[in-house]
Parts: structure tokens; sequence; C-alpha cells
């Protein structure tokens, strides 16, 4: 038995040998490269039409009519079978193919709906609603996948078309890229925290199609010190709204905890900084044709501006940003902050932060991929340090994160951004 034993030794030991000196095995999305620096003077936006198609002599509707909307065209292909087109506001665009309609029928039946996009692939899994309000995922027994992509991951891996099978009636089926959340729903959701005493909301701004730029402020008494915000710079990054809805509610809750932070930091939102993006179903840009989140060095739309006022005027009041964090939404979650080279010890909440939340959360692996170059501000984080001295991060949730984790990752991140802050 004991020379047996032996035998594997060497074995073993050339194992170990090896994996140390493996390169460590890259896991999940990597993040995006560095993004070019890019004009941010408006540019033209074609609006889409907004109505219903009718088949069948008028007894199969399709419809874009309603906020967030996106059918840019659908045809009837026969047998019950039609093709759907959807396209960008404008281009070039990122690959992010919103697409959001209703479909009904005056006689209960089956359809085929295959999907098809302007330059771009199926990256989004259709949601299923009777409501407009409460989504499941398809069936995956009633998704095709068409021509699948050739990539591990990202675009390159999403398949070029999908097809849907629908059971449709009388009571309209939206068929969504992701949940609905625009500027009605979310102003709902604020007038409902509102209701609490130290909660209320105003609008510093307007879009660039004059809808309120709404804030939310949570404060109890003349504080100096503050967390900013922000979320939906990008229309379809709903996942990334989820988490901070999650985020926010904790922050404004009525736990010990909560209180406590309260008594010693004021909390400022804007959870939606892109409503005319959301409200028209863009799949990346605001009615000025631009990527806000490009903007945050010339501020060249009204939607960066109002925020960049807000900020100038709270320091002026003598406030302090001792954080802030900008939701959004990619292929997976993700940490974008500021390298501990450039921000040094003033950056150890962040990195600490995620450190915390990792613990709690050991069963979903968030890569971090820490920005080396701050200048031009260009995205809303090194804005945020560069010109308020606030530690700043870009929060990422993936497209496909569950929901009920998306819930709980933005109550744990808040809860251990309270502890740090208590310290």
């Amino acid at each position: 038995m004991i020379s047996r034993k032996l035998t594997y030794i060497p074995f073993i030991l050339i194992l170990l040998i090896a994996c140390k000196n493996q390169k460590p095995i890259a896991i999940g999305y990597q993040g995006q490269g560095k993004s070019a620096i890019v004009s941010t003077l408006s540019k033209p936006v074609q609006k889409q039409w907004k109505g219903y198609w009718s088949f069948e002599n008028d007894s199969l509707f399709f419809s874009n009519d309603f906020e967030s909307g996106r059918l840019n065209g659908i045809t009837s292909d026969g047998e019950n079978h039609y093709t759907a087109l959807i396209t960008a506001e404008n281009t070039p665009v990122n690959v992010s193919p919103w697409y959001a309609f209703k479909v009904w029928s005056n006689t209960p039946k089956t359809i085929t709906i295959k999907m098809t996009y302007q330059d771009s692939r199926s990256r989004y899994y259709p949601k299923i609603s009777t409501d407009g309000e409460n989504f499941t995922p398809l069936d995956s027994v009633n998704f095709t996948v068409l021509n699948k992509g050739t990539g591990t991951f990202g675009i390159n891996a999403a398949p070029e078309f999908v097809e849907l099978k629908i059971n449709v009636g009388v009571k309209p089926t939206y068929i969504t890229a992701q949940e609905l959340y625009g500027s009605t729903r979310t102003k709902k959701w604020i007038d409902s925290l509102s209701t609490k005493n130290y909660i209320s909301n105003y609008a510093i701004g307007e879009s660039r199609e004059k809808r309120a730029m709404n804030l939310l402020e949570v404060s109890n008494g003349p504080h100096k010190k503050a967390v900013m915000v922000i979320s939906r710079q990008h229309p379809p990054e709903v996942t990334g709204f989820l988490a901070m809805k999650s985020f926010i509610e904790t922050l404004a809750g009525d736990s010990p905890k909560a209180q406590k932070f309260r008594d010693n930091y004021d909390l400022f939102v804007v959870p939606l900084m892109n409503p005319d993006g959301v409200d028209n179903g863009n799949w990346r840009h605001n009615m000025g044709g631009i990527d806000l989140n490009r903007d945050w060095q010339d501020f060249n739309q009204p939607e960066t501006r109002s925020v960049r006022d807000f900020l100038v005027k709270k320091e002026n009041e003598g406030y302090e940003f001792v954080f802030g964090a900008d939701f959004h939404s990619t292929w997976d979650d993700i940490y974008y902050p500021i390298d501990s080279t450039i921000i040094g010890k003033k950056g150890d909440i962040v990195f600490n932060w995620i450190d915390n939340i990792t613990k709690r959360l050991p069963q979903k692996h968030t890569n971090i991929k820490p920005s080396i170059e701050i200048k031009p501000t260009m995205v809303s984080r090194n804005y945020f340090y560069v010109n308020h001295g606030m530690p700043a991060i870009v929060f990422e949730l993936g497209d496909n994160t569950p929901r009920d984790f998306l819930k709980l990752k933005g109550k744990i991140a808040a809860e251990e951004l309270m502890d740090l802050l208590l310290e």
C-alpha cells in the first residue's frame, strides 16, 4: 500500500507545478475596451412611427404605441408566420437592439415571429407580459435560434435571428427585450418613496424633448455629506435600474442602519438619466443622437448638464460627495472602479465595498476592471472624481442576471456601503 501511494507523488507534483505556472483562467465577461473619444454635438435621430399594424382581414394586430415601444416594421409571411424588423435611432450605435411591442387577435391562435435587426444580432432574450408590468422570460420550448453565433461570449455568441412562438388572444401580449420601466412607471416609484417625510423629489432640468429630469432626495437634516446615484443613461439597461431600485429602497428603508445612515448623510438619485431615450424605445442614445455616458467632458446634452449643474450647486452649498455610483447593464455583472494607483487612499471605500459584497455573494463571480485613464472625463464616474473628488464606480449588472439576485445584490450593496460610511 505504501509503495502504491508513492507512485502518485511525482504526478501530483507535476500537476501542482503546472497549475502554479499557469496564467489565471479568465472567467465570464472581461469588460469592454477603452472607449473612443467622440463628439457629443447632437446628431439626427430617426424617430420611429408609432401606431399599429393589422393582418388577417383586420383580426390580428401589432402595436408599438406605448412608452418604450419599438417595432419598426412587421410583415406577414403566410401561415401565421411574421417577420419583425428592429432598427436603431441612428448609427453608429452599440449593439443593444431594444424591442418592445404587443400583439393581439380577435381569434385565439398561435403565431411565430422571426426577429430581425439592423446591423446587430439577437442580444436580449424575450420577456412576455399581459399587463405591461409583470414579465417572465419566454418559455424556451417556444424559442428557436437561427444562425447560431460562433463566439463564446458577447455579441458574437448571439444568434443572428430567433423565432418566437406566441399564443395570442383578445388581450394584448407584450413582447419585450427587458422589463418595461418608462418615465411614467419610474415616476410612480419615485412618488411612492416620497410619501416618507424625509424623501422628496423635484426636477433639476429637462431632457431634449422637455421631459423632467427627476431627482430623488433622501434627507432628514442639514447634512453636508452626500452620496450620488444615477441610472439608465442607456435605455435598454433595465437590470442595472432594477438593482439600483433595491439599492435605494434599502438606503431609504426603516432599518436601524438606514436610519443611522440618514442621520449622517444625504442621498441624491437621478433614476432616469435618459427619459427621452427610454420612452422612445432607443437602443442607446438620447434624442440628440448621443451616448450620454460620453458627454461628461463637453456637456453638449441637456441631460448631463442638469446633473452637472446640480452637483456644482450642492458643492457651492458646502456639500462633500463621499461616494458615487452609476448603474448600468452589460453582458454579465462587472465592476468598473478607478484604479487605486490614481485614486489612492480615497478609493479604498470603493474596493473595500466590492470585497465586502463579494464575500456576501460568493455564488456569483463578478469581474473587476479598474480604469487607469480618467481624462478626458467623458464618462460619469471620471467626472464625479475629477471635478468633485467623489470616489465613484460604474456598477454593471448582466442582461440575464436572475431578477431575485439583482434585488439581493442591490440590497447587500447598500448595506455594505452604509457599514463602510458609518465606521
